[in-house]
């Protein structure tokens, strides 16, 4: 086991027992991480008392389907945004009794990136029942399994500071 995989399960424990600890649940949206979020959550002991669900939306339809993000949204600013990474977090609460979700959209590579969205931006949406969606984004260096990792830590450290 690598040491960032260490650090990934000491950060998806401190997110369970955070949550267990104020009896909040929480949901995921991912489409570049393909449910890499959820599967280190439920990599946790205890993680069925916290994470209720976790949606893997990689198409633009299931997006739309799953989530409720509108085509006028994907048609205006493309899967890979903040405005899409923000409404998949809503529609996770939209759609399900959970407190808390995060939802990550980006391009992990080798290939679909461009000029203006390069391999690595990724783009975040975190939001708390009654709050607002926080958004973030940030180009990760590496291959496509760095920045799928680095995705996933990042998502982790968002479940927490929604609860600050």
């Amino acid at each position: 086991m690598t040491d960032a995989m260490t650090d990934q399960d000491a950060l998806a424990a401190q997110v369970i027992a955070a949550y267990r600890a104020v009896g909040l649940t929480i949901g995921t949206a991912e489409s570049c991480t393909g449910g890499l979020i959820a599967g280190a959550l439920t990599d946790v002991s205890g993680s069925s008392h916290v994470l209720d669900r976790g949606l893997v939306t990689y198409s633009n339809q299931a997006k739309q389907d799953l989530l409720g993000v509108r085509a006028e949204t994907l048609a205006a600013h493309g899967a890979v945004s903040a405005e899409t990474a923000g409404e998949m977090a809503a529609g996770v609460l939209a759609r399900s009794p959970v407190d808390c979700a995060v939802a990550v959209t980006g391009i992990a590579g080798p290939g679909g990136g461009t000029a203006t969205k390069p391999v690595g931006l990724v783009h975040f949406g975190a939001v708390r029942r009654g709050g607002p969606v926080a958004l973030d984004h940030r180009v990760f260096p590496g291959d496509r399994a760095a920045v799928r990792r680095a995705t996933v830590r990042h998502a982790l450290e968002m479940l927490l500071s929604l609860l600050r």
